[in-house]
């Protein structure tokens, strides 16, 4: 039987086709659950026990609860990211060949397989921004129809697709829209469902998004797929533990990323000024000496979530010999001798402890020595504000797909690390020794 949280995952990625839809659902499910919004303009004036949340550019988010006895505190961390390899539409999109064919004018963002969004229908997504006055009001949209599709090329005219396959985002992966169109077409469609008039729309960032919907699968319903699973699952799993853990003497975060898949290197990702800001700014609320502030630090503790390589059914020679993992077999720590991954000794020793009190299994991935890897969000952010951190993930098959594959009982386990982490408090006592208290 599939446990209840795992439907909710499926539902709540089904519901969140972009980093802002993400970003908006998490802040719904925060307000719900009691926590107050804050706005980075604004004064903040925090309080022992209570619950906040702050967005940025509307496609990150960070939450914290306030622990109730903070003479000694310190920050339990956990990040992920709000976005998914895709395909982003230009602004001037429309591509008219005479009165035949309308196609969009898009680019790549991130590493997408290309292939696996071939022949399928698609549709557009993302934020609008709409002139409301004086202001200019975000607004999201997700047009809910098979409006597009990139059609592959018949094998008769290229004989050599199952074997050489390469493509050209300028060329191949352009979606069609539609037939003869005017101009303009795509911006009435995203007037009419925003209910505005064409000139109240000043800009956007859209995308576009598969329409198929998650799934579970498999002889035993083991299997899970959806699309963005990199990283949703990891960011459900955290918000949920956030919101049945809690620590007195600890001052528990979820940090929730846009643009890791391009680097990090904006205002809202990784590598920005955005958990350091939100981190002293609490620190100047419980006390306002900065000493005070960096003794938190020095005794915190972050992980960096971020889906992980699972063993593949027909190519097992990608993976290392016996630091590989395998869907449904428990939360995956990444490690990496050039530190691509932020786990080292002790932030691995933190990690086990926290999993054997929570009853998870733990699984260990590392690249083959001869094979570059992937990095992720934790050694960015940990150029920011440091602390000591260790990298995990799930296990999934076909990353950076439209459409991924995972295990349905590895969420479950992300979710009760995530909980006895968010119930722990953690102290550095003396050299070398980090204490890691039940709360």
């Amino acid at each position: 039987m599939i446990e209840t949280e795992v439907r909710e995952l499926l539902s709540f990625i089904d519901g969140n086709p972009t980093a802002y839809h993400t970003t908006a659902s998490v802040r719904e499910i925060l307000l719900k659950a009691g926590f107050s919004e804050l706005l980075e303009s604004g004064k903040w004036q925090l309080e022992p026990g209570r619950d906040y949340f702050v967005c940025r550019n509307g496609s990150s988010i960070i939450a914290f609860r306030m622990g109730t006895r903070l003479e000694r505190y310190s920050f339990n961390v956990a990040a992920a990211h709000t976005d998914s390899p895709c395909f982003r539409i230009k602004e001037n999109a429309e591509l008219h060949m005479g009165q035949k064919y309308t196609r969009l004018n898009t680019e790549g963002y991130g590493g997408m397989i290309c292939s696996t969004w071939l022949d399928r229908p698609l549709s557009v997504a993302g934020r609008v921004l709409v002139k409301d006055g004086d202001a200019i009001t975000s607004r999201l949209v997700a047009l809910d129809r098979d409006l597009l599709l990139i059609p592959s090329v018949a094998i008769h005219m290229n004989r050599e697709v199952n074997d050489k396959a390469s493509f050209n985002k300028q060329i191949d992966m352009l979606p069609l829209l539609g037939g003869a169109a005017e101009e303009g077409v795509l911006k009435k469609l995203i007037a009419a469902e925003l209910n505005v008039a064409e000139d109240q729309i000043l800009g956007s960032d859209l995308f576009l998004c598969i329409r198929e919907k998650a799934t579970v699968w498999g002889c035993n319903e083991e299997f899970i797929s959806s699309g963005r699973l990199d990283d949703q699952q990891c960011v459900f799993g955290i918000l949920k533990g956030l919101l049945q853990g809690r620590s007195a003497e600890s001052v528990n975060v979820a940090a929730f990323f846009d643009n890791e898949e391009v680097g990090s290197g904006t205002k809202q990702g990784a590598a920005s000024t955005f958990l350091y800001d939100v981190l002293h700014r609490i620190a100047q609320n419980v006390c306002p000496s900065d000493e005070d502030f960096h003794r938190a630090v020095a005794s915190s503790f972050m992980f960096s979530a971020d889906n992980a390589h699972a063993v593949h059914p027909n190519h097992p020679e990608h993976t290392d010999a016996n630091n590989c993992t395998y869907m449904n077999e428990g939360v995956v720590v990444k490690v990496h001798a050039g530190q691509k991954y932020t786990s080292d000794g002790m932030s691995m020793a933190v990690a086990k402890e926290l999993a054997a009190r929570a009853g998870v299994p733990l699984q260990y991935f590392a690249n083959r020595s001869d094979k570059a890897g992937g990095s992720t969000l934790g050694n960015l952010a940990m150029a920011q504000v440091s602390m000591n951190c260790v990298d995990i993930g799930l296990p999934q098959l076909a990353m950076h797909s439209c459409y991924e594959t995972a295990g349905a009982k590895d969420t479950i386990s992300l979710i009760r690390l995530m909980k006895e982490f968010y119930s722990s408090h953690f102290e550095e006592t003396g050299f070398g020794t980090l204490a890691v208290h039940k709360a």
